[in-house]
């Protein structure tokens, strides 16, 4: 391999070919340290031609390659497997903004660029970029592009494939694809941009992309609801979404034994309530005439849910203060949740209508499967998208809890496909899912998955292993 890694330095530049362990381990190790791969060197190109050049010697001397963004997926989809035989191709120094239309309301990025220097260029502009997710301050669009990432604004502005207009892709053959027009209406053929959204690197390496903007809202209001139920949390979203419409950008479902991690791990975060509660939802409105229209809207709400008994208490935040107060709870589940220990994390959707009695009916299954574990359930109520995840028992061991994880899962996962769900929402299939998808997944899906990928990518270099 060394005359590819020579043609790699040539290329790109010998400073931005690692083949060095202590250049390279950060590119290896997955986003939550569970697994370590190898790889034959780790290459960072500067744009779009150098991608393309990598791409080409890697067909060249067939040497499978690697995409990776920030690296913080949740599926083993970004980093390279034990046999040290594939490159990692970095894509952080493709991280240019290309163009604001403030008119259009979009803007070109490229792939390398971190989500929260997207988001502040868009209101640099006084525009708004919607995507909002945990891991902003670190993840790339590129990776929000390949995994189809969701977060908390899906409700009102849908997945990242909702928000983008097109894109510019390296192809498996090192041919440059670029549509980045950045039109809203273009019927002229096969819609390739939706092939390598959501593809987790496996067909092409999205290098641009076209993103929409939105006119930043003239407030923003959030509320939290306390209540006994997930039905009446779906009762709620009902009564919120007629009673605000459009404005209604936020509806998350946290239980309070995830608060109560919070709590445990974060004492400094405080409940605005003077008792626990089952259930909480957070809620949140983006108004485009003013705070105080927002304001009424969400008192009109919280009063007639009051009134029909579908929540206990609420509060409104009376302050930006106190509106990030009442996100941080939420954002911190999953922080409360590392402390704690290791648990089982399922990135679920079922249809809304179906998920009260889908949290009540899988409950009990996992209870059985094993006995004492602490359910920690919240998610994106409003887009159906639950992360259903498991602790372990007080007082059992984290490796003995671990060692359950395949069965565990098969509860869940089956639970899953009876209630008409997907067993991935928004965190990929990576190489943690590739084979339990062929469960759940009909032949035909399957077999029309693996001819696109064999037209598209005839040698299999493309992120081997992941998705099939």
């Amino acid at each position: 391999m060394n005359e590819f890694l020579q043609a790699c330095r040539a290329a790109i530049g010998a400073a931005h070919v690692l083949t060095d362990a202590h250049d390279t381990a950060g590119y290896l190790t997955d986003q939550r340290g569970r697994y370590t791969g190898r790889a034959l060197a780790v290459l960072r190109p500067a744009d779009r031609a150098e991608v393309a050049a990598v791409v080409r010697l890697c067909a060249q001397f067939a040497v499978p390659l690697v995409p990776q963004g920030g690296n913080t997926g949740l599926v083993l989809g970004s980093v390279p497997d034990q046999q040290g035989n594939a490159v990692v191709l970095s894509l952080r120094r493709l991280n240019r903004i290309r163009a604001v239309d403030a008119l259009n309301n979009t803007i070109t990025v490229e792939s390398g660029c971190v989500l929260q220097h997207l988001q502040e260029q868009a209101a640099a502009a006084g525009r708004l970029f919607p995507l909002s997710l945990a891991a902003e301050g670190s993840c790339t669009i590129g990776g929000n592009l390949s995994t189809n990432a969701g977060g908390t604004g899906v409700l009102r502005y849908g997945n990242t494939r909702e928000l983008c207009l097109g894109l510019e892709v390296v192809t498996a053959q090192g041919e440059i694809m670029s549509s980045l027009k950045g039109l809203r209406k273009d019927n002229t053929g096969y819609d390739l941009r939706d092939l390598f959204i959501g593809a987790e690197g496996t067909l092409g390496v999205i290098t641009a992309a076209v993103m929409k903007l939105f006119p930043q809202p003239r407030a923003q209001v959030t509320a939290l609801a306390a209540l006994p139920h997930p039905a009446q949390a779906l009762q709620l979203l009902q009564l919120a979404q007629a009673h605000c419409g459009p404005a209604l950008t936020g509806f998350e479902l946290m239980s309070d034994f995830c608060l109560q991690l919070v709590r445990k791990h974060f004492p400094e975060q405080r409940l605005p309530f003077d008792r626990p509660h089952p259930q909480y939802v957070l809620l949140e409105l983006s108004d485009s005439e003013s705070e105080e229209h927002a304001r009424t809207l969400f008192e009109g709400l919280i009063g007639t849910a009051l009134e029909q008994g579908l929540v206990d208490d609420a509060v409104i935040a009376a302050s930006l203060a106190q509106s990030r107060a009442l996100w941080r709870l939420r954002e911190s589940i999953s922080s409360a949740q590392a402390h704690e220990g290791k648990n089982i994390k399922h990135d679920i959707s079922v249809p809304i209508s179906r998920i009260a009695e889908f949290i009540a009916a899988t409950d009990v299954l996992v209870q059985q499967a094993a006995p004492g574990c602490r359910m920690v359930t919240f998610g994106h109520l409003g887009d159906g998208n639950l992360h259903y995840n498991v602790s372990p028992p007080e007082g059992v061991a984290d490796s003995d809890f671990i060692a359950r994880q395949a069965a565990i899962n098969r509860v869940v996962h089956d639970s899953v496909d009876r209630f008409g769900g997907s067993i991935s929402a928004e965190h990929g299939l990576g190489a943690l899912k590739r084979e339990e998808i062929t469960r759940y997944k009909s032949p035909v899906e399957l077999q029309l998955m693996r001819a696109i990928k064999l037209a598209l990518d005839p040698q299999q270099l493309m992120n081997p292993g992941k998705v099939l």
